[in-house]
């Protein structure tokens, strides 16, 4: 009798649950979402599963609760299948085709799921016409086994609190689920090992007006799950800086109803698709308004080495070698000079800010930028600018400055990502663009506000100024992760460049982890619409071969190939601009050959303008050779790299000259 009524009880449960399925377009990836006393989703692609059942749910103040006993009124169903032209982008064009379902609840709620072909994505709205306080969301990310995973941990701290001020920069743990340390949290995107080669993206997409999303494992499951800066109640200035001195008990606040970020799950058959995704592109809201006026490029840059020499002027922060950075800029075609922090009479106030030091002119510096064509970009610190965002680009634009490059934000709850819009609306009013140093990760802001045109949250090449990680190795590995949410700002170009056993922390004049041509093939492998030149400025001038290579390569594409790659391992990228074609290879400290296919080029006769690793760069990683060459009929090129090593090249029709000429 007893087995009886159990059966009766787990059959009205099963019959209990409103059952939904979504499939991608080529019907790959699928989506099945439960609605009963919760709402779940897994996802299976193929025969593999990616995520077992989920949970997701928001809590807000007062009670009530999305996704909790939820009442649905009604579901709309949706395929789209366009083109998204893009200007500032790592292709000019972007394939947007998706199944979508709208969930309409009872409560003034929808969820809504998208399935395309490269990934599931989900998120909450609100319709309500009142103010509401989110109190918690709810993300669970729960995988079949105990996957091994690729986790950029937040830099230690005590406690959750410490860990949300951060600067999103870290190395990769490759661990596995259950070894997860639960008293860290670890920023997004990550990536897991799935079955039969497969692996697993966790992003989020049109971050906005939201805290953003840390990931934790607090009980050593085979689970992820979301965690959210509570919203700051007390704050206090610290020089240029802002920290938090207390929060409230929730983490969002809204006048009305609000779309609320996409939580985002990539499924990629093999590591190079990664590498070539367009997720959180897609997935973020369309720009309004004119962005023609945007303009990438490349900036010479005064603060990782500044070494001049052989000049009859003392080189420091002032009007003389600043009007010597825009020569060189305007020699090399390069767009921009960015003048990093030490500029103005203080740093920490907004009037301070508009107060050069004695020893700068700043409009005779921009006046002689622009008789040059070269634009000026300024680097300013939170604070100042969160303080006076509207009346600050007024007045830089106002002198001719093209825009900033902001600096320590460290933060995502949802002031900190309420700045952060806000500044790209309002530097785009100026016609203003914005490098967002010191912030957190993208999340497709840039497709909404094309003017931001890069974002940090990435171990960079700064980092060799004063410590000595396994830099090779992440190069290899933030292509397939972090490039996955948008543009870094890495800042290579480093001259001086060292072996693994020679390599030395020098903080004046630093070097480089890797040979020359891993450098060269960071500007064709990194997605960087604002392209540093990090050197001293007289290396650049006694490598001039290399520099010009450097100058030449565009910043945003028509188009790009993932050839091949392999996370922390090598890498190979190909990208278009016109009718012609770059390359670029890196590998890791394994000394590696590769055959790149070149198919994408199409018909025709090509040449090639190649930097390859010289025969002794497992030694001197400087040596490197120079040549051009035929590609052969059958387009495939084979490339031989040292150690830490690195393979550019300049693809383009035979007919052409072998000269480039910077635009």
């Amino acid at each position: 009798m007893l087995l009886i009524v159990l059966s009766v009880i787990m059959t009205a449960e099963v019959f209990g649950q409103q059952l939904f399925a979504l499939s991608s377009p080529n019907g790959k990836l699928r989506a099945d979402i439960s609605i009963g006393t919760t709402i779940n989703y897994s996802v299976t692609h193929g025969e593999d599963k990616i995520l077992n059942r989920s949970v997701i749910s928001m809590t807000l103040v007062g009670g009530q609760a999305y996704g909790v006993n939820p009442i649905l009124l009604n579901k709309v169903d949706k395929t789209e299948n366009s083109i998204i032209e893009a200007s500032v982008y790592k292709k000019n064009a972007v394939v947007n085709h998706y199944n979508e379902t709208t969930f309409n609840f009872d409560g003034d709620y929808q969820i809504i799921f998208r399935a395309y072909d490269d990934g599931i994505a989900y998120r909450f709205v609100s319709t309500s016409l009142s103010p509401f306080i989110v109190e918690n969301e709810q993300a669970t990310f729960n995988f079949p086994s105990n996957q091994m995973a690729y986790i950029p941990y937040v830099v230690k701290g005590a406690t959750f609190e410490e860990q949300y001020y951060n600067s999103f920069e870290n190395l990769y743990s490759h661990i596995s689920l259950s070894t997860f340390d639960k008293n860290r949290l670890s920023f997004t995107p990550a990536v897991l090992e799935a079955t039969n080669g497969k692996k697993v993206c966790i992003a989020e997409a049109d971050l906005m007006n939201y805290p953003g999303m840390f990931l934790n494992n607090s009980n050593n499951s085979n689970s992820l799950k979301g965690v959210f800066a509570p919203y700051p109640k007390e704050l206090k200035q610290d020089s240029f800086k802002e920290t938090v001195v207390s929060r409230e008990s929730y983490i969002a606040k809204y006048d009305k109803g609000t779309s609320f970020p996409w939580r985002v799950v990539i499924v990629s058959e093999n590591d190079s698709e990664l590498a070539d995704n367009d997720m959180i592109f897609k997935l973020s809201t369309a720009p309004s308004g004119d962005f023609s006026w945007v303009k990438p490029g490349k900036a010479a840059w005064n603060w990782w080495c500044p070494t001049i020499f052989g000049v009859d002027f003392k080189v420091g922060q002032n009007t003389a070698t600043l009007k010597y950075y825009i020569d060189f800029a305007a020699l090399y075609g390069l767009e921009y000079v960015v003048i990093d922090s030490g500029w103005s009479s203080d740093s920490s106030t907004p009037e301070g800010v508009k107060m050069p030091k004695a020893d700068i002119n700043l409009q005779e510096i921009i006046n002689y930028a622009q008789s040059k064509n070269v634009d000026i970009f300024l680097w300013i610190g939170f604070y100042p600018f969160k303080q006076d965002t509207e009346g600050l680009c007024q007045y830089f634009s106002g002198m001719g400055v093209k825009g900033f490059k902001v600096d320590f934000m460290d933060r995502d709850d949802q002031l900190a990502v309420q700045f952060v819009t806000n500044a790209a609306k309002t530097a785009a009013k100026y016609k203003m663009s914005l490098n967002m140093h010191g912030s957190y990760k993208p999340t497709g802001l840039q497709r909404t506000y094309p003017n931001q045109l890069n974002v940090e949250a990435v171990y960079g090449l700064e980092q060799m100024k004063w410590s000595n990680p396994n830099m090779v190795e992440y190069d290899v590995t933030i292509p397939f992760i972090r490039m996955v949410a948008g543009p870094v700002d890495y800042t290579q170009g480093a001259l001086r460049n060292a072996t693994k056993d020679k390599f030395r922390i020098v903080s004046d004049e630093p070097m480089s982890q890797g040979t020359r041509c891993h450098q060269l093939a960071e500007y064709v492998v990194f997605n960087s619409p604002m392209g540093m030149l990090c050197d001293g400025l007289s290396y650049y001038l006694q490598e001039d071969e290399c520099t010009k290579f450097i100058a030449s390569v565009p910043t945003v594409w028509d188009q790009t190939v993932s050839i091949n790659g392999a996370i922390s391992k090598y890498i190979s990228i190909a990208r278009k601009k016109g009718e012609e074609w770059y390359v670029g290879s890196m590998t890791n400290w394994d000394a590696r050959m590769l055959i790149l296919d070149l198919s994408f080029l199409g018909e025709g006769e090509y040449k090639a303008e190649i930097f390859r690793d010289g025969v002794n760069a497992d030694v001197t990683a400087r040596d490197y050779k120079r040549e051009i060459v035929d590609v052969a009929a059958n387009k495939k090129m084979i490339v031989s790299m040292a150690a830490g090593g690195g393979f550019a090249a300049r693809i383009y029709p035979a007919s052409t000259t072998a000269l480039k000429k910077k635009k």
